[in-house]
């Protein structure tokens, strides 16, 4: 059966349609759009112009499915619209434009949905698990295979841009009320490591991943980092010259902005966890959604 999953997040919002079976399933289509809603939040509230901006993504990514025939749509909010005052007037301005009525999962679901997608492709049975998004963090812990604590903490990647950033790249000044904000958000995480790696999902830990792949001449089949890899890349990144921006420009232009301040997040996340390594996943939160919300009911 052909279905779709739409997630809506802080930076991005992206669909994926699969062919699925009770048990597996098979990407056939992806989209994106770089939405950036957490720079809309205005005083706890997703502005009118950000509820604007998620219609007409979502009118966007209609109009695809239409054109492909796919009925079966699944559409969820994370911290986009999880973490504003007026969650309930956006859903309703929503799904009036749109016809999508929206689910909005809680951090700790979208933690369980995340670690789920990653391990139906990692094989790590002990770890951490991240997901750094764009207006929240999900860290979780994991042993012999089974999810053990996780938390989601209110940071990510733009958010952390809006507050902190002055300029595209975040100069000396910038680095500091990063790391003072990420330790005031994520010093007191209880969460502690079950294993030597962090594995990873999300729109970060890809391009982080990506460019280590051209920095350090990695083959496109690596999806590992080492923690010193890891932070000798961040540090080569800030030190805000051309190469820098040119670096991230070719590999992940749509992230010029946020991705020190995701890295930022993830260097802060391996430090305090003492892992070895970083392993990257190329299924995430919409996979786990799909296995755990949409498979069971075929």
């Amino acid at each position: 059966m052909q279905c779709a999953v739409i997630d809506i997040g802080s930076n991005s919002m992206r669909l994926t349609v699969y062919d699925a079976e009770k048990t597996v399933f098979k990407i056939l289509f992806k989209e994106k759009i770089m939405a950036g809603l957490a720079g809309y939040v205005e005083n706890g509230m997703l502005s009118h112009e950000g509820i604007e901006c998620a219609c007409q993504g979502l009118i966007e990514f209609k109009e695809r499915l239409r054109l492909l025939n796919i009925q079966n749509v699944s559409v969820f909010a994370t911290a986009s619209l999880r973490n504003i005052s007026n969650t309930q007037e956006a859903l309703l301005q929503i799904y009036s434009a749109t016809g999508f009525s929206l689910e909005v999962i809680s951090g700790k679901d979208e933690a369980f949905y995340g670690y789920t997608g990653a391990m139906l492709d990692l094989s790590l049975s002990d770890g951490i698990f991240v997901d750094i998004g764009g207006a929240s963090t999900e860290i979780a812990s994991f042993a012999e295979g089974r999810l053990m604590e996780s938390e989601s903490y209110p940071i990510g990647s733009l958010r952390l841009y809006e507050d902190c950033v002055k300029n595209i790249l975040p100069g000396k000044g910038s680095r500091e009320r990063m790391k003072k904000r990420i330790e005031a958000e994520l010093g007191h995480c209880k969460i502690s490591s079950c294993g030597s790696s962090l594995a990873c999902v999300g729109g970060t830990a890809r391009a982080v991943l990506k460019l280590g792949r051209r920095r350090y001449h990695l083959p496109d089949s690596c999806r590992t980092l080492s923690t010193e890899q890891l932070e000798s890349l961040y540090d080569d990144l800030c030190r805000g010259d051309r190469r820098a921006a040119e670096l991230i420009l070719k590999i992940a232009p749509e992230r010029i902005h946020t991705l020190l301040p995701g890295m930022s997040i993830l260097c802060f996340i391996a430090q305090n966890t003492k892992v070895s390594q970083m392993t990257v996943s190329k299924y995430g939160v919409r996979e786990g959604f799909l296995c755990q919300r949409v498979q069971t009911q075929l």
